[in-house]
């Protein structure tokens, strides 16, 4: 696929395929950003800021990341914006533009073909008990996190609204795998770096293999921190 120029957004976490993400746009320069989506594709890049801030400048930013599409938005008195996108392709950044007057790149999207088999249709026996155990291991961080009483931040960002202290709610994954691996990761609530290691991998069965991983690790420091709070 050709590269082409895409509108960049710095953030300090990661947006995945189909999870949604709210953002509160103050800056002048990303508010130069959303005008100039608005006015053409409403579309722009989410990137992980590996150093640095959010605001101000002069951040390191990752090399790959997910195109936000802008599905609602709203304007304060002063000129701010408030958006509702949702994550749709994966991105690789081919060359960094000058930043003016917003961060800007040429970009591959990724060929995320996710027309596959459904549920466990196709899969091999590996594949399926990692899943399984996936499954098993995202309800369970859920519920350490629900008791801990974590902010639901990313989850909030994911499939779903926060919910009250202690409490967890059911969530739906997709059955096709690709997709499902970057449902489980969004909902996870991993650190920005495990969830941008995840979002590189372009195999659907390395992601569920590093996830099985990520969760199982999640699931010990949840258990730690409630064994000594």
């Amino acid at each position: 696929m050709d590269a082409a120029e895409l509108p960049i957004f710095p953030l300090g976490g990661v947006l995945f395929p189909r999870a949604v993400l709210p953002l509160h746009v103050f800056e002048p320069r990303f508010r130069a950003l959303v005008e100039a989506c608005l006015s053409g594709e409403p579309e722009f890049g989410v990137v992980l800021i590996e150093r640095g801030s959010e605001v101000g400048g002069g951040e390191t930013r990752t090399q790959v990341g997910t195109v936000a599409r802008i599905v609602q938005i709203g304007r304060t008195d002063d000129g701010r914006y408030v958006l509702a996108t949702i994550g749709t392709d994966r991105f690789r950044v081919v060359e960094w533009l000058p930043d003016d007057p917003y961060p800007r790149a040429m970009v591959e999207r990724f060929d995320d073909d996710v027309a596959g088999p459904q549920g466990e249709a196709g899969l091999d026996l590996a594949t399926v008990a990692a899943r399984a155990r996936v499954d098993r291991s995202l309800q369970r961080v859920l519920s350490l996190q629900a008791e801990l009483g974590a902010p639901d931040e990313m989850r909030s960002t994911a499939l779903g609204p926060s919910r009250p202290k202690g409490e967890r709610a059911d969530v739906e994954t997709s059955d096709e795998l690709g997709r499902y691996t970057f449902d489980v990761a969004a909902l996870a609530g991993l650190s920005p770096l495990d969830a941008q290691s995840i979002l590189m991998l372009t195999d659907p069965t390395a992601r569920l293999r590093a996830l099985d991983e990520l969760l199982s690790d999640a699931i010990e420091v949840l258990r730690f921190r409630l064994g000594s709070g």
